[in-house]
């Protein structure tokens, strides 16, 4: 038995026991070996056995975000992609874009079909020809209207234990509650009525992986999704995929254990193809689900990308405070993954800005300061249920752009510096970068689109016509054209960059003012070392920079400033929320 196949019987006999183990793993393997035999079409990175580096960023979008008549909102994707973003993105995250009932494609009915709405996996493959691919693997849950989901309500095999009835007087209170909904819902069955799991919503029932037969549908999907091109699967939800009365049910040994399994099965059929895991929990927890280094020390035997979520509100906080201290200490305290695995940074989110990551790092008036200031801003709030009964806020509902714009400044240019010096700061930072599309466009506040849904969600979630996108973007004064203008050169600037590469050492810079917020990344080979300052304040600052000796000279790559060389420091100026790139001139 090789490493791998050790690796896999392992986990199945912790799931499922020594007796259960044979049958499983004999139907896994064929699953493998078929999969195996079909190929994908993935891209992979341009460094063979390197799964990421400098040039890696990725969009994140909805399928439908760009619509355009007489195409299928897929292709229209695909025609702005390559014509737009090209030089700027090595990778696009599909948000869900299968058939579904709600929750904008994350409560899935055929987790094996596009969206006919969107368009077709041929139009998915046709992104695939530039672009890596992410696809989301939703499956802590599926909608009430799948055909799993009915035939559960007709009792039959094998889908009648496909999900997890409880009695309603079970004592469910340590269970932990990411929603202000019910946990159980009611359903009438050909065999009487049944209380079903439901973590999100009572459209959204949650699978039952005690049983094998979920576990290897699930796994099976995974390899589907490989043979249909996907470089990352980005596993939604998943710290609540196990339940166990009586346990807080989100974090449980047996979850770590179903990813360790994906992630063996992917090793086994597919090794290019990536994991990536949701998980909008405190730091400590989210880091975990890296799992634990392999035997030879370069891999882990979890995900290979876990998102930073802390990152969102402690950046926020920064610009709210114009002060960087708690961002600095927290990225300073950041411990380097292995050279295999990365953080996945990001900012704006289709579904807005954690609040839980942020508890533990920030003081709680902090915590409401950014509750409040979105909330002057024209955003929303999320609420979750807590153990007692109460609720507490769990996600800020907007925009990136306005939850760091007061209203009376709108589209002025301090408000856009300030907007790009956020982004610079995410973009700096070890690790891969995901730029949620309304980043693009310096987005506001989509009020219609709440109003229309009902959902604080859906503020962030505005679609765009393509004719009157590109109109914006053809005036260059309108916010849209200035801010894709920018952001999009800073993202050609930074893939030039090795010391940008994910796993470039990261080293924080001490002794700066209190609203400059500065790191120093290193290359691998320690050559073309680059420091980035960002002044987070609105505050003109100047301040002493300590510069290793260089006898060429330094130059900003933003914004073209050169400083002598031969000197150990310098004096330097900076504007509001200004942002540089320092390096050595060559």
């Amino acid at each position: 038995m090789d490493a791998i196949e050790q690796r896999i019987h392992d986990l199945i006999v912790f799931l499922y026991g020594i007796s259960a183990s044979p049958e499983i793993e004999k139907a896994l393997w064929e699953r493998i070996s078929a999969s195996t035999s079909r190929g994908s079409t993935a891209q992979v990175t341009a460094i063979p056995g390197e799964p990421f580096n400098e040039k890696d960023v990725l969009l994140i979008t909805y399928g439908h975000q760009f619509q355009q008549e007489s195409q299928t909102h897929l292709q229209t994707l695909c025609t702005f992609l390559n014509h737009n973003l090209r030089d700027a993105f090595s990778g696009v995250h599909i948000l869900p874009f299968f058939p579904y009932t709600s929750d904008d494609g994350f409560s899935v009915v055929d987790y094996r079909q596009v969206n006919p709405e969107l368009g077709s996996w041929e139009d998915i493959a046709q992104i695939g020809q530039g672009f890596r691919l992410m696809f989301d693997a939703v499956i802590n849950h599926v909608s009430s209207q799948s055909e799993w989901f009915q035939a559960y309500k007709k009792q039959i095999a094998p889908y009648n234990r496909y999900f997890i009835a409880v009695d309603p007087d079970t004592d469910l209170s340590q269970v932990f509650r990411p929603r202000a909904l019910p946990l159980l819902t009611h359903v009438n069955t050909t065999v009487g009525e049944r209380y079903v799991w439901s973590t999100f919503s009572d459209d959204q029932l949650d699978l039952n992986y005690a049983n094998p037969q979920v576990m290897l549908e699930i796994l099976d999907l995974l390899l589907f999704y490989v043979e249909q091109g996907a470089s990352l699967i980005r596993l939604d939800a998943i710290a609540y995929l196990w339940k166990e009365i009586g346990t807080r049910c989100i974090h449980l040994p047996q979850t770590h254990a179903a990813v360790k399994l994906m992630r063996a099965v992917l090793d086994a059929a597919a090794p290019q193809t990536l994991l990536i895991t949701e998980t909008n929990v405190p730091h400590k927890e989210n880091i975990s689900y890296f799992g634990q280094a392999l035997p030879n020390g370069q891999k882990t035997d979890e995900a290979q990308l876990v998102y930073q979520f802390p990152l969102a509100p402690l950046l926020l906080h920064t610009f709210r405070a114009e002060d960087a201290t708690i961002l600095r200490d927290w990225v300073a305290s950041l411990q380097a993954p292995l050279p295999a695995t990365t953080f996945f940074n990001f900012t704006a989110s289709h579904d807005g800005i954690g609040v839980m990551p942020a508890r533990g790092l920030l003081p709680e008036a902090a915590v409401q300061a950014l509750v409040d200031q979105v909330i002057r801003h024209g955003g929303q709030v999320s609420y979750k249920t807590n153990a007692d009964g109460s609720q507490s806020v769990y996600e800020l509902n907007t925009t990136w752009y306005d939850a760091l714009t007061p209203p009376a400044q709108t589209e002025n240019r301090t408000a856009m510096m300030r907007f790009l010096a956020s982004q610079v700061i995410m973009l700096s930072l070890a690790g891969v970068p995901g730029i949620y599309v309304h980043s693009l466009f310096g987005s506001r506040n989509c009020q219609r689109c709440v109003e229309e849904t009902g959902r604080a969600r859906s503020i962030n979630r505005k679609v765009f016509k393509m004719p009157e996108l590109l109109e914006r973007l053809s005036d260059p004064h309108t916010l849209s054209a200035q801010i894709f203008r920018d952001y999009t050169r800073l993202l050609r600037l930074r893939r030039q960059q090795p010391a940008f590469h994910p796993n470039a050492a990261q080293q924080v810079i001490e002794n700066l003012p209190g609203q400059v917020f500065g790191i120093r990344r290193i290359p691998t080979d320690s050559t073309g070392s680059l420091l980035c300052l960002v002044n987070c304040s609105s505050a003109e600052i100047d301040f002493e920079l300590e510069l290793f000796q260089n006898e060429f000279g330094w130059q900003d790559l933003i914004g073209g400033l050169q400083i002598d060389a031969g000197v150990g420091s310098v004096i330097l100026h900076m504007e509001p929320y200004q942002f540089m790139w320092i390096k050595p001139v060559p």
